[in-house]
């Protein structure tokens, strides 16, 4: 990965924890549907990232910035579903942490697209 791009990093190492997790959930639980769900939205965000850094316009990069936004929401969705049904314990330290970064995640991708599309703006007034 790329030192430059925190932002690609960081979903980088959230998509690695999604996957560990997804597999605990497949192979401690036998939950196959909803943990289906959660990988491909969590690890969404990260190859959405990834598109928009080879982006071809700024309207592009807007586009591939907001979908990896609505993808970490959803993955937040996921895995807030999967906390309220048992199949995990919203208040032990590893997910904590893991809603923590994608909160993170959230905000951070939230402010890219902001700045991004009012810089878009300015540039065509």
């Amino acid at each position: 990965m790329s030192e430059k791009n925190i932002t690609l990093n960081k979903s980088f190492s959230f998509a690695v924890r999604i996957v560990n997790l997804c597999r605990y959930l497949n192979e401690e639980h036998r939950e196959y549907i909803l943990s289906k769900q959660l990988l491909r939205s969590g690890t969404s965000i990260g190859a959405n990232i990834n598109e928009a850094s080879a982006a071809q316009s700024k309207k592009d990069f807007i586009a591939k910035m907001s979908i990896a936004h609505k993808e970490a929401r959803e993955t937040k969705y996921w895995i807030d579903l999967l906390a309220a049904t048992g199949y995990l314990n919203a208040n032990e330290k590893h997910i904590k942490f893991l809603v923590n970064e994608n909160i993170e995640l959230i905000r951070l991708l939230s402010s890219i697209v902001k700045t991004s599309q009012e810089a878009l703006s300015s540039a065509q007034k």
